[in-house]
């Protein structure tokens, strides 16, 4: 699968190579290969691969994913830990360690329960950003790609907050690829599992849209290049079951589709 045509949007992914995992740039069904990644002045090297030979890669290595919970009104009510949006957006942190990329399977821990698919926007930070305002705000944003908030429900509810429900390895698909200069304000977030669509949303329903998340979030932590804040889910996440195959689909990014298996 290529990633759509774009008026304007420059599509980034991250591979596996000889010469170990690289930054590359779509052309066509081609991929240049460049020295670093986009936002850090990544140049072409001078050698092209075709895209459909590729094994695509998480397209960035976050130091943290900044989660933001019951961003979505409709998600709220399906909630059994909110009934309502909050005052204040919800945020909580994905280890780097649960981060996949496309093809690679979520491993459903044995025993624990519930586990439930989450399609979010993701936004890749481009520049370290620090209380940023608006404008910095927006000039921070890379880029856009798709993440599943994959998430134990048993024991979100158990221990009362998140960081076990949602830190296992395997628990943060992310990919698979980055729209590079995509307006985040309103695009579709979807998922669907075995081809069946469970979640269908739009951006621009987020209770906090993307400008306002990273201002916010960036008052609390300082955002480095390459960091995620995946923006929320809206309603209709469902759990998951090993021999599942579930796809999350963002809006002029593409589709990151993962097979679910309980972990030996």
């Amino acid at each position: 699968m290529l990633p759509p045509d774009v008026a304007g949007v420059r599509h980034a992914a991250r591979i596996e190579t000889a010469d170990g995992p690289m930054y590359a740039l779509f052309f066509a069904d081609r991929l240049v290969l460049l020295d670093a990644a986009p936002w850090a002045g990544g140049r072409p090297i001078g050698v092209e691969l075709p895209a459909a030979d590729a094994r695509f890669l998480a397209p960035c290595t976050p130091t943290k994913i900044v989660c933001i919970g019951v961003n979505y009104a409709d998600h709220a009510k399906e909630s059994a830990s909110f009934t309502s949006v909050p005052d204040e957006p919800v945020i909580f942190l994905k280890p780097p360690s649960a981060v996949i990329g496309p093809g690679v399977a979520i491993e459903l821990p044995p025993g624990v329960g519930r586990v439930d698919h989450e399609a979010e926007l993701a936004l890749v930070i481009g520049r370290r950003t620090f209380r940023a305002n608006p404008e910095t705000a927006r000039a921070a944003i890379a880029g856009v790609t798709a993440v599943n908030d994959v998430s134990a429900r048993v024991l979100q509810k158990q221990d009362g907050q998140f960081t076990r429900a949602k830190g296992f390895d395997t628990f943060c698909p992310l990919g698979p690829w980055i729209a590079l200069g995509l307006d985040p304000a309103d695009l579709a977030v979807r998922a669907r599992v075995g081809g069946v669509l469970r979640q269908d949303g739009r951006s621009r329903d987020l209770v906090r849209g993307p400008i306002d998340l990273v201002v916010f979030v960036s008052n609390v932590m300082t955002l480095e290049p390459g960091d995620v804040i995946s923006t929320g889910t809206p309603a209709g996440v469902a759990p998951l079951e090993p021999g599942d195959v579930v796809s999350i689909e963002i809006e002029s990014v593409g589709e990151l589709t993962n097979p679910v298996v309980l972990r030996a």
